[in-house]
């Protein structure tokens, strides 16, 4: 990574173990995020998918919200997939009272845009920067992007037209969680643009 600098994942809550393993699984190194001296070691870092209201109390309370603002802000590449992408997102739809949000995406998402656990799906997304084969997508209460700025990239979509995967500047969020489903071209993705940024 820039300096040998690991990759870290925010692990204060979700399934940041399967990002660690992903990383694992390709020779990359990869730690866990809890404490803002954890962030200052990283060249990167992954928000995992979880319960996004969770994920905003705890980094709160661990001192991790305002860090991850001026990481954010100061140009670390940062990947947030499901709740991740919540909390990276400028503006939240059907936000809880008093949630916040990392911010940094000039994007308005919408929690749980497809219901509840029970309407969880998978369907293949043709993800262009990524080539063939289309990625299988897994989304579990996900969010969609509802609306982007112009600085936003949209790098896939559903048939419908919604929104599911983005980019902005040292930014990149997906709606869906590849980190369960063994595709990592999202993750080498995301590590060649750490290693772009040195």
């Amino acid at each position: 990574m820039g300096n040998d600098r690991p990759i870290g994942v925010l692990a204060l809550q979700g399934d940041f173990r399967e990002h660690l393993a992903v990383f694992a699984g390709l020779g990359v190194d990869a730690v866990s995020v809890r404490r803002p001296d954890d962030l200052e070691r990283v060249a990167g870092l992954v928000i995992p998918g979880g319960e996004s209201t969770v994920m905003d109390k705890l980094s709160r309370l661990f001192g991790l919200a305002e860090p991850l603002k001026a990481a954010v802000a100061s140009g670390l590449p940062v990947y947030g997939t499901c709740a991740g992408l919540i909390m990276l997102a400028d503006s939240v739809r059907d936000s809880i009272d008093g949630q916040q949000t990392i911010g940094g995406f000039d994007v308005v998402v919408r929690r749980n845009a497809f219901g509840s656990q029970l309407d969880s799906f998978e369907t293949d997304l043709d993800v262009p920067v990524l080539g063939d084969p289309p990625v299988h997508a897994v989304f579990i209460r996900a969010p969609v992007v509802e609306k982007v700025g112009e600085g936003v990239t949209v790098l896939s979509a559903l048939d419908d037209g919604r929104i599911v995967a983005i980019e902005q500047g040292n930014l990149l969020g997906t709606s869906f969680h590849p980190e369960i489903t063994g595709e990592t071209r999202f993750h080498e993705y995301f590590v060649d643009r750490v290693r772009a940024r040195g």
